[in-house]
């Protein structure tokens, strides 16, 4: 059994979405004083690589805690979208992958614009999916959407369409995963979340299993 690790860091220094502020650690109690170590770390819910729930954007919306642990495990899939010379991924784009998708429980869309992880382009120009994208996915019974950008709507939206299409149908989103250039084609994904109450995301240590 192999398992790659999908998930960036979390430290004072990561890219965060803009407006937010990073992480903060501290250390209130030192092996040396106490005779242990034990951190505070103060970060919002979507810091790093992260899940959204549908109350991310819906008041009264279901939160992770509401969720069963199965929802954040299955069958995961892979697209290549690397080599796209647009800034949308639209349904033509997504319909040679229709058997696929039918076979997963996660699709992940790879665009490598995690090699931009720590720089200014990261926020910028990031490959998303049309809303018409997103409602053709959103007609599978999908548990989850995974990108390796830093959200699946452009930076600066306001009305998070994207969002809207996707967590509308329960179908959470993972955002800011990595090393997806080393994924096969199937995998099994997983991303459990903190079980915090009335979450509205949580950071993940997403990863896949390959058998």
């Amino acid at each position: 059994m192999n398992v790659i690790d999908l998930t960036h860091p979390i430290s004072p220094e990561m890219p965060v979405y803009p407006g937010t502020e990073p992480p903060a650690f501290s250390i209130p109690c030192t092996i040396q004083r106490d005779g242990f170590e034990e951190r505070r770390i103060t970060l919002f819910s979507h810091t790093g690589t992260h899940l959204d729930a549908p109350s991310h954007v819906f008041p009264g919306g279901k939160t992770l805690d509401q969720l069963p642990a199965g929802h954040f495990y299955g069958q995961g899939t892979v697209l290549d979208f690397a080599n796209i010379r647009k800034t949308t991924i639209d349904p033509e784009d997504l319909e040679p992958h229709r058997q696929e998708v039918l076979q997963s429980d996660f699709v992940i869309l790879r665009t490598g614009w995690d090699r931009l992880w720590g720089r200014d382009e990261y926020f910028e120009g990031f490959p998303v999916l049309s809303l018409k994208g997103a409602e053709w996915l959103s007609q599978f019974t999908l548990k989850g959407l995974g990108v390796d950008a830093i959200s699946v709507d452009a930076v600066g939206s306001t009305a998070f369409p994207i969002h809207k299409a996707l967590l509308r149908k329960d179908i959470l989103i993972i955002e800011n995963l990595t090393n997806l250039d080393r994924l096969p084609g199937h995998f099994t994904f997983c991303c459990f979340p903190l079980k915090i109450i009335k979450a509205d995301g949580s950071p993940v240590r997403a990863v896949a299993v390959l058998e």
